[in-house]
């Protein structure tokens, strides 16, 4: 009996208690005749475009900063850009990479920056990165409003800004989930998404064993060991915070292109945190993670979220409660998780 208690422990009872709860959903799907290749087809989808989201909390786990939930730092980065690439009417799968390079010089800026106040604030990193997020998303209202962009499709035709939701169907609206895309017993397979965040997971997991990998892993484990071993520790957490903030910036430009439009304003307000949800799912906690338990995770967390939706709907036909089961999972888990931070165990 001991034995079982270990191993379910070391496995993590939140995560048994979410895919025990996937399979239910999955039951409840047939039984309920739900389009399961739709389903399904939705899940390949959330999972694709959510994963570069994922992949921006290991650089600052890493390095000893913590679960990033300043995230919306990024994620307005790449909102720039992207709005950048519309401006100029850059289209297909040119037009999204296009962005994601626009957004790389945006990111690094703001990474660089926001990088000063955390080396100032070690042990708080995460509350105070929560109140940059916000602090960030509330600012960039400001700048929709101000910003000198003038294509007719994204601003308003009465008045100043940006419009709120911005349809991505005249530039590059799928234009990665339709690439090289084929069907298997009617579920479809977004090749080009697939390809590109294996791409992205597969550069994260090489730079976690480079020799810069290595030395932002000594900081995070013990900063004393490696500022004696000739590390410096600041510069080793400035990188992980610009490597995060560049990979938030690219994770929004593939999550707005895989639903088809880019939300500006309040937006990205909470978005931080279905992403670090998932990543604590896969097992990650906030001193160690590994790219499987961002992979897992995000599997877990969006086809719960994806094959939600149709189930409560059809069992609660007058209400949605999709939003509400994402919101007690994404929190729960969370707070969950830094209950059990003492020691830097679980």
């Amino acid at each position: 009996m001991t034995g079982i208690k270990n191993k379910i422990s070391a496995f993590g009872f939140p995560r048994l208690i979410i895919m025990a709860f996937l399979g239910l959903l999955i039951v409840l799907m047939f039984l309920m005749d739900i389009p399961a290749p739709l389903t399904f087809s939705q899940c390949i989808v959330r999972v694709g475009i959510n994963m570069v989201l994922g992949l921006a909390m290991v650089p600052g786990i890493m390095a000893g900063t913590g679960m990033n939930f300043a995230l919306p730092l990024g994620i307005e980065c790449g909102l720039l850009a992207g709005m950048i690439s519309l401006q100029f009417d850059m289209t297909g799968v040119g037009g999204i990479f296009a962005a994601m390079v626009i957004s790389i010089p945006f990111s690094i800026l703001a990474g660089l920056a926001y990088s000063q106040l955390i080396n100032r604030v070690k042990g708080s990193e995460m509350m105070v990165s929560t109140y940059v997020g916000f602090s960030v998303v509330a600012l960039m209202c400001i700048g929709w409003l101000i910003l000198p962009f003038n294509h007719p499709s994204i601003v308003w035709p009465i008045g100043d800004g940006l419009r709120t939701t911005i349809t991505l169907e005249k530039w590059y609206d799928r234009a990665l989930n339709n690439l090289w895309a084929f069907s298997v017993a009617g579920v479809e397979i977004p090749v080009g998404l697939i390809l590109v965040i294996s791409v992205f997971s597969f550069l994260v997991w090489l730079f976690m064993r480079s020799r810069l990998g290595l030395m932002m892993k000594a900081v995070g484990s013990n900063p004393e060991f490696a500022k004696a071993n000739g590390i410096h520790v600041d510069s080793m957490r400035t990188l992980a915070t610009v490597i995060s903030t560049i990979l938030g910036g690219i994770g929004i430009i593939i999550y707005a292109q895989g639903f088809g439009f880019y939300q500006l304003y309040n937006a990205p307000l909470m978005m931080a945190f279905p992403a670090i949800a998932a990543v604590l799912i896969g097992g990650a906690t906030p001193s160690r993670v590994t790219v499987f338990h961002v992979v897992f995770g995000t599997i877990m967390f969006q086809s719960m979220l994806a094959i939600a939706t149709p189930v409560a709907n059809s069992l609660i036909p007058e209400g949605n409660l999709s939003e509400v089961v994402r919101t007690i999972v994404s929190n729960g888990i969370i707070l969950y998780a830094l209950s059990r931070m003492q020691g830097g165990k679980r």
